[in-house]
């Protein structure tokens, strides 16, 4: 059986040997910046480049350089893929029964202040979007309604970005955190409770921070005890699901318990001076929702609730890996050797492909789906045709993700990102306990998606923490936590939301208005990062192997 001994600095000089494992990562900018190449081109050609270094500048033998490439685009097909597409599915089953309407429409009667009412859409029910589908979904929506509002189409987009930020973190169905544990090999519960630990001073920020933009410090002073209530319940609410129950739930539970809290205060707490961008002074003449119409409504995520619970508890994780398929592509048994100093003992590394059927998200929310299907009474041809829409709809964002997962195993296996992670460990671990959060953010932007930078950057924030003796978790928690702050400034969010808003062709605007936010929060998440490594150390989780 023929070894690779991994090689981590191929040109005998470290920062010359990252620059050239970092050229992938450089064209992959440039496509999509420069020469606005579409996603998954940019992604292919990153590929066909990493490759290439792999096989002339790492001297990896041929056959393990595919094989890494198909090993990273079968784990970006499942069980990643897999969750997207059902995510979306269930999505559009809620949005072809009219019943996600009345969903939005239980949400804008709460209160008459606009202010709340923007918190509510554009941090809460986008929470809940982004828990639900992701993938710019959320802040396509919420933007929209934002401006049947009344607010001016730069400042919907903008607010709808900067909400999008606390949830970002877990994205849909935890995704972002699934993806980074399938590829670092960290469980995504231990990765889940650092993510939790780092997000409340953020999270608590946001509805305040969106509120001073609108009415100042008036309007915060005017608001306080709402802003208080749902800022709290939210933020309590996404630290005890991402530290008890995983990332899955994290922004389903955290925006439907805010919503809740948030009508029950409301019912008993009258906001003094109502701001309206529309100058009405009367109210409490908007027709009522019946109680059955608005729990029919909210069914499709009651059961995604109720099934990803069942799925994320022990009886599911014993019994059902019976129907797990494990297996070695050809060429990779044991056959990828680390090496000083990553390994002292020149351990193989992990290259075992694991296909879930039973234990993957996906099907406990195929499963909500078809419950869905009953509940609405949805007509077999409507399923059908929102399923074709799915694919059709999504299968070059997945092809790019494959390819995006495909890039990370080749700079895995061939120690590309080793050699990346071992000169950043240069810096110092004060200087990198800073700079962590800031991969994650240029991830987010090159990428779009926290998914595709804690794919893209996971292995490289974990080799780094290695080499500088630091537990790597907080370090993949800071690239997530950073990826957040990216979505403020992404190109692909920023074209979303101005075509939600009728801005298309003034991108540059709304880049204009989130940037400066979005180098305020991740100041904020280099600070957080930094305070924990060297205050803190109690807060990061101990790994139990």
């Amino acid at each position: 059986m023929e070894l690779y001994r991994q090689i981590y600095n191929p040109f005998s000089n470290i920062w010359l040997s990252a620059f050239v494992a970092a050229l992938p990562i450089f064209l992959f900018f440039t496509s999509l910046v420069v020469l606005k190449l579409k996603g998954y081109v940019a992604a292919f050609i990153t590929v066909i480049l990493s490759l290439i270094i792999a096989i002339i500048v790492y001297k990896m033998p041929i056959g393990m350089s595919i094989m890494s490439f198909f090993q990273g685009f079968f784990t970006g097909l499942w069980p990643i893929a897999w969750i997207i597409l059902t995510a979306i599915f269930l999505y559009k089953l809620s949005v072809k029964s009219g019943y996600f309407e009345i969903l939005k429409a239980s949400i804008t009667t709460i209160t008459p202040d606009h202010r709340i009412q923007v918190i509510i859409i554009a941090l809460c029910f986008g929470t809940f979007l982004e828990g639900a589908i992701g993938f710019g979904a959320p802040v396509a929506i919420t933007a929209a309604l934002l401006v049947g509002l009344g607010l001016n189409p730069l400042y919907a987009a903008g607010f709808s970005m900067i909400a999008n930020t606390a949830p970002a973190a877990f994205g849909a169905v935890g995704i972002p955190i699934v993806a980074m544990a399938q590829t670092t090999g960290i469980d995504a519960n231990v990765l889940s409770m650092m993510v939790g630990r780092m997000l409340p001073i953020i999270s608590l920020s946001v509805p305040f921070f969106i509120v001073f933009l609108m009415d100042g410090f008036k309007g915060i002073k005017q608001t306080f005890l709402p802003l208080c209530v749902i800022a709290f319940s939210y933020t309590i609410t996404q630290y005890l699901t991402a530290s008890i129950l995983g990332p899955q739930l994290v922004a389903i539970t955290s925006s439907v318990f805010s919503i809740i809290i948030t009508v029950l205060f409301l019912k008993f707490y009258k906001i003094k001076y109502v701001y309206r961008l529309d100058g009405k002074e009367k109210f409490g003449n908007e027709s009522k929702i019946g109680i059955r119409d608005i729990l029919k409504a909210w069914s499709p995520f009651i059961y995604l609730i109720i099934f990803i619970v069942v799925w994320t508890t022990p009886l599911i994780k014993t019994y059902a890996s019976f129907a797990d398929i494990k297996f070695y592509l050809p060429y990779l048994k044991d056959s990828i050797i680390q090496t000083t100093p990553l390994s002292l003992s020149d351990e193989p590394l992990d290259t075992m492909y694991t296909f879930q059927a039973i234990k993957a998200i996906g099907l406990a929310i195929l499963i909500a789906a078809i419950c869905t299907i009953f509940t609405l009474k949805i007509k077999t041809t409507i399923a059908i045709e929102a399923a074709k829409e799915t694919f059709k709809e999504m299968i070059m964002p997945i092809i790019t993700i494959g390819l995006v997962v495909a890039y990370a195993f080749i700079a895995k296996n061939s120690a590309q990102a080793a050699t990346m992670g071992l000169a950043l460990a240069n810096t110092g671990s004060e200087a990198f306990a800073f700079f962590s959060p800031m991969i994650g953010w240029v991830g987010v932007f090159l990428t779009g998606s926290v998914t595709s930078s804690n794919l893209l950057f996971g292995t490289l924030q974990q080799v780094t923490a290695s080499q500088l003796n630091i537990p790597e978790t907080i370090f993949l928690a800071a690239n997530t936590v950073g990826g957040m702050a990216g979505k403020m400034i992404s190109p692909q969010s920023i074209a979303v939301a101005c075509a939600a808003v009728g801005l298309v062709g003034r991108e540059s605007e709304l880049l204009k208005f989130t940037i400066k936010y979005s180098l305020i929060y991740i100041v904020v998440g280099g600070i957080i990062t930094w305070v924990i490594i060297n205050l803190f150390p109690m807060l990061i989780p101990i790994i139990i192997s």
